[in-house]
């Protein structure tokens, strides 16, 4: 009988033991079961895990070092990649035209484009025509590119009608700035036979103008263009005035500028210059992330008191949809309903 109780107790026993060591398995077993995300339930998951199906790099399409894309883009890759978790970084490039072009390959995923660029590319005129691009659309708007016709100040060029047989710097074909040259030519009643056209980026422009080779440059910048900067170092410049009733005719014919002013100190100017501008924006590509888009545009236009340069003034979340001419990314879009 002693035996036979003994018995029983180690049945008993040994069930418990088994029954703890099953509820334990279940426990342990709960730590690892994967959520329907595919992450495991005890673990903390990224956003960038969950939210941007992969990607963990990202190029940014500028354009010259001497312009003012450059070293925005560098403050923007900086921002992206803290607040994201995704590698940014910032890359020299041939500007707005070429950089619509590079997104639509799929060589980059960001660029800075001109306004008007981008409605030509989206709408398959000017330097697109045949070859619209449906693949890009806006992240936001930036700050204002002034068309700036620069000469030194002693150069005897004071007026459009000047710029007759001089040798005259117009940006590479197929670029805003050569786009922005031709139709500021075209109010003045000139064309590009009636000047000695240079295709010229913004620093081989200024280093023209200083060393006498070439008379004047456009450049399509935001100011203070660093390229003009330097030259305004060793020569004194010059901005040539696009006089009111010109601005308006020119606006009238091609609504996507805006009449602008380049402030008296501005490169030693010694007062103000009437001028006209373009937008400047952020493109990227209509198949990133939304979740990514929305990261990625609230890193930049919640640190706007990050940027130190003196564009960053302009960049503003309530109007980072202002003069957008193309579809704006569902991302970026979510962002700025939010703060509305």
């Amino acid at each position: 009988m002693f035996k036979s109780k003994n018995l029983l107790f180690l049945m008993l026993l040994s069930a418990f033991v088994l029954i703890l060591a099953a509820c334990g398995s279940d426990e342990e077993g709960s730590s690892t079961t994967e959520t329907d995300n595919g992450a495991s339930s005890g673990e903390a998951t990224t956003d960038a895990e969950l939210d941007f199906e992969g990607t963990k790099f990202i190029s940014i399409l500028t354009g010259g070092t001497q312009g003012t894309y450059y070293p925005l883009g560098g403050t923007f890759a900086d921002l992206i990649t803290t607040d994201t978790g995704v590698k940014a970084t910032a890359e020299v490039s041939q500007a707005s035209a070429a950089n619509m072009t590079s997104l639509a390959n799929g060589d980059a995923e960001v660029a800075f484009v001109q306004t008007d660029i981008a409605y030509y590319a989206t709408n398959g005129t000017l330097m697109f025509e045949g070859e619209a691009i449906d693949s890009v659309v806006a992240l936001g708007a930036l700050y204002p590119e002034t068309v700036q016709l620069v000469t030194l100040a002693d150069s005897g060029i004071k007026t459009f009608a000047d710029l007759k047989g001089k040798k005259v710097s117009v940006g590479a074909p197929g670029s805003g700035t050569f786009a922005n040259a031709e139709q500021l030519l075209e109010i003045h009643g000139l064309t590009m036979d009636d000047i000695q056209a240079q295709n010229l980026d913004f620093g081989e422009s200024t280093d023209g103008i200083q060393s006498g080779q070439i008379d004047a440059a456009f450049i399509t910048a935001g100011y203070p263009t660093g390229a003009v900067e330097a030259l305004n170092a060793t020569n004194g410049v010059y901005i040539v005035p696009v006089e009111a009733d010109k601005a308006e005719e020119l606006i009238a014919k091609y609504p996507y500028y805006a009449v602008d002013n380049i402030p008296s100190g501005t490169y030693g100017l010694e007062s103000d210059i009437p001028a006209v501008s373009v937008g400047a924006m952020l493109a990227v590509k209509k198949d990133l992330p939304e979740d990514l888009v929305y990261a990625m545009t609230k890193a930049i236009y919640d640190n706007t008191d990050k940027i130190s340069h003196a564009k960053g003034a302009f960049i503003k979340a309530e109007s980072g949809l202002d003069g957008i001419g193309i579809d704006v990314h569902p991302g970026a879009q979510r962002y700025f309903d939010e703060v509305k």
